[in-house]
């Protein structure tokens, strides 16, 4: 179906569509409202030469859907690796309603990454207006758990990349439309202490503290922050204890480690799973894993952005690209296939009450995207 404006990328109708994607709020813990949008963006392929397919969510999370073209599926070709879940609450809409000022439109989810999400689905719509097909086939992927680290849609994504010869991922762009080329890698720990209790006035020489003891933990992964170097190591969140006369039994950490490279993971990952207790009579455990693997920029990565940055040229504007500390399912792809992420709409203010998207950012990001799908071979 072709739009109905002359211009097949005209903004008002794009920014229109987007609207009602960002109006049905989509927070991973709310699955009937992710499928939801998921059973509106399924309608917008009917009549496309298109086959849709929904994966039923599990473990609390919602559906994925899967809308691959009717030709090119016999080679490998591209995917469009989207999300459609956010991280704002049920309601937040009343605080940031959808509203527009000036180039500035707001609205939860609309830059991280309802309206990136939307320029793909709409220049895969124009594609499909079109008399002369892509020279590979298209596969776009909306998943519904990206926000809590894709735990039900992460070997979906894997075996979709590995099938592919090109992935496109449309997270937002940063810092003024520049494009991702590589991400740091994403780790996440649980830290268990566990002491003995006693009274804190009559006895604590009976006591084993496992407040005291997560200190130590503490101080030991904070101790592996390396700016140089680009590793993070966060404390983010701390429990333990019952009364405060009481000496502490329990003490619980979740802690966040951002690495650049694979081999900063192999080195640091052992070094906190390995964490040992300094004091006699209480145990120290920690659990985790590397949720998302390190996006290195590959050779095959860097011809890719090459290439977009050519076709950008054509259109207009200058093509900058970046490395970001933030994680997105671009990072499980990035080892195996050639990957281009921050294909979405330029903005700011992601999970934040002021989350915006620039109006302005709209057509050239669609018209990216559409002369990808036209170009890559």
């Amino acid at each position: 179906m072709a739009a109905t404006s002359a211009n097949a990328f005209d903004t008002t109708e794009i920014l229109d569509g987007i609207r009602r994607w960002v109006e049905i709020e989509t927070p991973t813990e709310a699955p009937e409202q992710v499928n939801r949008l998921g059973a509106l963006i399924a309608e917008g392929y009917a009549g496309l030469p298109a086959q849709v397919e929904c994966i039923a969510g599990r473990d609390g999370c919602g559906d994925h859907l899967i809308a691959r073209s009717a030709w090119g599926q016999d080679a490998p070709g591209i995917l469009v690796l989207s999300h459609h879940d956010t991280v704002h609450p049920l309601g937040f809409i009343e605080r940031l309603p959808f509203r527009i000022e000036g180039d500035r439109v707001f609205g939860p989810g609309i830059y991280d990454m309802k309206g990136g999400a939307y320029l793909a689905y709409h220049a895969f719509r124009q594609i499909c207006a079109e008399p002369a097909r892509s020279p590979l086939g298209i596969t776009q992927l909306y998943v519904s758990d990206e926000e809590i680290g894709s735990p039900t849609s992460r070997e979906l994504i894997e075996a979709e990349g590995r099938r592919a010869k090109y992935v496109l991922v449309t997270e937002p762009a940063r810092d003024g439309g520049k494009i991702v080329t590589g991400r740091k890698g994403v780790a996440r720990f649980e830290v268990f202490v566990k002491g003995v209790p006693a009274h804190a006035g009559t006895r604590p020489q009976d006591g084993r503290s496992a407040i005291r003891e997560l200190g130590n933990v503490i101080q030991a992964l904070e101790s592996l922050n390396d700016s140089s170097r680009g590793i993070s190591v966060n404390v983010g969140v701390v429990r333990g204890g019952t009364r405060p006369n009481v000496i502490a039994e329990e003490a619980y950490a979740e802690v966040d480690m951002r690495v650049p490279t694979l081999a900063d993971a192999e080195e640091l990952m052992p070094k906190i799973l390995g964490l040992k207790s300094r004091t006699e009579g209480v145990s120290v455990r920690v659990a985790g894993e590397l949720n998302r693997p390190p996006y290195e920029k590959s050779n095959a990565g860097a011809a890719l952005f090459e290439h977009a940055r050519t076709l950008a040229g054509e259109l207009g504007f200058d093509l900058v690209d970046t490395f970001t500390g933030g994680g997105s399912d671009g990072n499980f792809t990035a080892a195996h296939t050639a990957t281009l992420d921050g294909l979405g709409v330029d903005g700011e203010g992601a999970h934040t009450h002021y989350e915006q998207m620039y109006i302005s950012s709209i057509e050239p990001r669609a018209r990216l995207l559409h002369r990808l799908f036209q170009t890559l071979r």
